[in-house]
């Protein structure tokens, strides 16, 4: 496909990307406004919108409470400036995918490179017009943070979407290059690259998986705790519809959450309050509904949980040594340098992936006691590394019978024909 071409559609993909994410904060906005107030003010509406979309993209944002409003609530004056930062993923996940799935398409035209810059750009531009359009009195972000960090879900998504295509594919260039370079190498070398990321992203999303469904398990069973908060809250149909949005962009923040419980670590919950398999103390927290789903108490046997973790990494130590096959029957193809090597990189992919959704899924909900909550990225990535190394090191390096070798068992000394000779009479 013509690299112009090519260009015209990544940038087309990218303005796609940005204007629906910021379009489903701006539909509903626009719905309640006039409902509440009875007139569209299209400048609140659109700074309010970029506010969501960028703390949707883990962009802090910073608010300042005006004095009438402190001295009307009788709230502490000191508390009047505060940051929210605990982004819902939601509108993250959907520009890193959306993304990724441009990126292949521009690998797949054969001119990876150039959508992957064209479309970088064009949601780099975008991002700054959000961020200059969109600022606000009462809140506040950093300029650099609100053009770089939502461009970073762009960028990474895309260009992991080309890469991934590339490399599979092929792409007449640098990926190219660089397989050749690697092809020189001896026994099943070569294919470390390709096992390792395989490996990686099979842990990863058996993880999320395994979070997607213990969440979706304790939503059921603390479904009548979610309820009674909904109820208390007394809202009306609008204010229903427009809490269970914001709950459901904030869906992928609590998948993290659920990891880091399955995994052991829990979720810090502000100051003295955690929730984990261990033990769980919980302080006051608001009443938003969804957050009906943490436990007031747990017991010992969720530390059996930590198994899914591991089970995962096993999973994919079995789906990584069922493709390494020789190379021209060479002996080392299975060599142990290369089945540790692949373990332990399996195991570090996994500890940074989790670090990374634990620092992506943390941050402040509030003034005071909410300053900080979310797990801990540290305490994540050493207990899913733990596991999943562990995991994915008993299938790699467990024994394996090569193909053609016999299983007959050796014959004793009463088998006939053994040495030329038999013990029956000739």
């Amino acid at each position: 496909m013509h690299r112009v071409l090519v260009s015209l559609l990544s940038a087309l993909d990218s303005l796609v990307a940005a204007a629906v994410g910021v379009a489903v904060a701006v539909a509903p906005l626009t719905i309640l406004w006039i409902v509440v107030f009875g007139a569209l003010d299209l400048g609140a509406v659109w700074q309010t919108s970029a506010a969501i979309w960028q703390l949707g993209h883990a962009v802090p944002l910073h608010v300042t409470l005006p004095d009438l409003y402190l001295a009307q609530t009788g709230i502490d004056p000191a508390l009047a400036g505060f940051a929210v930062s605990l982004p819902p993923l939601g509108f993250a996940a959907f520009t890193f995918l959306f993304a990724a799935r441009s990126g292949a398409r521009a690998a797949r035209s054969g001119a990876w490179v150039t959508g992957v810059v064209t479309g970088l750009l064009v949601f780099t531009a975008f991002a700054t017009l959000v961020a200059i359009t969109g600022a606000a009195a009462l809140v506040r972000v950093e300029l650099w943070q609100a053009i770089l960090f939502p461009s970073a879900f762009y960028g990474v998504g895309v260009l992991g979407g080309a890469v991934r295509v590339a490399w599979s594919d092929g792409d007449d260039g640098i990926i190219d290059e660089l397989r050749t370079r690697l092809d020189t190498r001896p026994g099943a070398w070569p294919e470390f690259p390709s096992l390792a990321a395989r490996g990686g992203a099979i842990v990863l999303t058996s993880l999320s998986g395994i979070a997607a469904l213990a969440l979706a398990v304790v939503l059921v069973v603390r479904g009548p705790q979610i309820v009674a908060l909904s109820q208390s809250a007394n809202l009306d149909g609008l204010g229903a519809v427009v809490m269970g949005l914001g709950q459901i962009l904030y869906l992928p923040t609590l998948i993290v959450w659920a990891l880091a419980f399955v995994a052991g670590p829990g979720v810090a919950l502000g100051a003295g309050a955690v929730v984990a398999p261990g033990g769980t103390q919980l302080g006051i927290l608001p009443g938003i509904p969804i957050l009906g789903v943490l436990p007031e108490s747990t017991s010992p046997w969720l530390l059996a949980l930590v198994l899914l973790p591991v089970a995962a990494g096993a999973f994919a130590g079995w789906a990584v040594r069922s493709r390494l096959s020789p190379r021209g029957g060479q002996a080392d193809a299975e060599s142990t340098g290369l089945l540790i090597a692949l373990t332990a990189t399996i195991g570090v992919l996994a500890a940074l992936g989790a670090a990374l959704l634990a620092v992506l899924a943390s941050g402040a909900l509030g003034p005071g006691r909410l300053g900080e909550v979310g797990p801990d990225p540290a305490a994540l990535a050493l207990a899913i590394g733990i596991e999943v190394g562990l995991g994915a090191g008993i299938l790699l390096l467990a024994p394996r019978r090569r193909p053609g070798e016999e299983t007959t068992p050796t014959p004793d000394a009463a088998t006939p024909g053994r040495d030329g000779w038999s013990d029956e009479a000739p």
